[in-house]
């Protein structure tokens, strides 16, 4: 999402309060689609331990609205200050809210409808300038990121849940391009982070300065067909390509294969997508594999998971300006002739799908498809401050949680661009997560 900072011009101010509508219609259309879809059962039922109900989703994505931009940007009286705790994500874990006194499904959607109403007049009176919550629309931006975010967490509720298919798409891209190999980047410096995105997050900023030794990173996700020889091989069974915490989580968990995997009643395998049940598409990026999987995978093909700058530099380094761009292919908006973003599809393309969504030295779908884990922690870049409130990002710092970056098939433009980053536990794998592998140079390589 470009967005275009407000100067002195009225009609910037205008064409920035046109953008910020136009993201938050579409978060809004999305939200509708994936609620109206189901029915009230299945609105407040729990369908995993590791979700929320479908409804908390819902009002929640209300509630943060009217927190920050009815009550915060807007000065306006509360609609509903009496469910502030209960839709408090810090207060009560997922598993403990459908115990909760909800708002039901109807007045759930009554409520969501009447924050957005009075979003409209706050967006309406704002200039757009002043204090940096509002400066750029950033907070009108955040709201957009929070509803999407919590879209693509509805979508792997609806990953998870039994029953009829309730959601279509356009199956994704076969390939355009063979893609396959690795790629080498010599050493470098670079700008990591931005600290110009008006709409950036705290945990990408501040912009600054790494310099990294030469490595080969693939030039694609490894795809099912890839996965698939690292199963056949044994390595759900050989303890010596996990580290000692992955092969005791294989085990307790006991892990066999990627999640929605299933035998399709010979020697083959199918994907549980969305309550349908479909052959395995081998050229695929491999999705909903936990970091220790990914991390055991690289061990048995000999290479290693990126650290986090290296995969922001394979992503946004342009060697022949030395700049650091929004997106591999430069600072143009995602569009669907380079990215697989905003559930236009319910699956990822095959690799080699999007040539047009290359980086320069040729690494492809960076961005969309699977998030991709890397070797790095979540910890705060050098000059971190916590904006505008602490608990976005700084209370994760520091735990076991693991960095995955560039979106998926079911992540929206808006949130997701070169510097966004996301994390979770390592062992996690109902998100949509893929990896790709990377390598330290051989001598005589660098």
């Amino acid at each position: 999402m470009t967005v275009h900072l407000p100067g002195s011009d009225r009609a910037d101010t205008e064409r920035l309060r046109e953008q910020i509508a136009r993201v938050l219609t579409r978060a809004r259309e999305r939200t509708t689609g994936l609620t109206d879809c189901v029915d009230e059962a299945d609105l407040v039922a729990q369908h995993s331990r590791l979700m929320s109900p479908l409804v908390w989703d819902l009002a929640h994505i209300g509630n943060q609205e009217e927190l920050w931009l009815v009550r915060d940007v807007g000065g306006r009286e509360p609609v509903r200050a009496d469910i502030d705790q209960l839709y408090d994500a810090f207060r009560h874990p997922r598993a403990d809210r459908p115990a909760l006194p909800l708002l039901d499904p109807a007045q759930a959607r009554d409520y969501t409808g009447e924050v957005r109403g009075k979003v409209w007049d706050v967006l309406a009176d704002s200039d757009l300038r002043g204090d940096r919550l509002i400066s750029g629309g950033f907070a009108f931006g955040m709201i957009a990121q929070h509803e999407q975010q919590h879209d693509e967490t509805m979508l792997a509720t609806h990953q998870l849940r039994a029953g009829a298919a309730v959601l279509s798409a356009a199956p994704a891209p076969t390939a355009a391009v063979p893609v396959s190999g690795e790629i080498v980047l010599p050493a470098g410096e670079f700008m990591m982070g931005t600290s110009t995105d008006p709409w950036a997050l705290d945990n990408e900023r501040p912009a600054h300065p790494v310099r990294l030794p030469g490595f080969a990173i693939d030039a694609a996700p490894v795809t099912n067909a890839q996965y698939l020889e690292f199963l056949e091989d044994g390595g759900y069974r050989r303890p010596e390509l996990w580290s000692e915490r992955g092969w005791a989580h294989r085990v307790e968990a006991d892990l066999t294969a990627p999640q929605f995997w299933e035998r399709d009643g010979g020697n083959g395998w199918c994907r549980r997508a969305f309550g349908r049940m479909t052959p395995l598409r081998p050229r695929q990026p491999v999705a909903h594999v936990c970091w220790y999987e990914a991390q055991a995978y690289a061990t048995w093909a000999g290479k290693r998971l990126p650290t986090e700058a290296e995969w922001e530099f394979a992503a946004r380094f342009d060697p022949a300006t030395g700049r650091s761009r929004r997106y591999p292919w430069g600072d143009a908006d995602p569009d669907e002739t380079t990215a697989n973003l905003g559930q236009r599809h319910l699956e990822p393309a095959d690799v080699g799908a999007y040539p047009a969504g290359a980086s320069p030295a040729g690494v492809h779908q960076l961005i969309g498809d699977v998030w991709e884990w890397t070797s790095s922690g979540f910890e705060p870049y050098p000059g971190f401050e916590a904006f505008p409130y602490r608990e976005y990002s700084e209370v994760f710092f520091g735990g076991d949680y693991r960095v995955l970056r560039g979106g998926s098939f079911g992540t929206d433009q808006v949130a997701c661009r070169g510097t966004f980053r996301n994390w979770d536990h390592p062992i996690r794998r109902q998100i949509f997560s893929g990896f790709r592998l990377a390598r330290d140079l051989r001598s005589d390589e660098r």
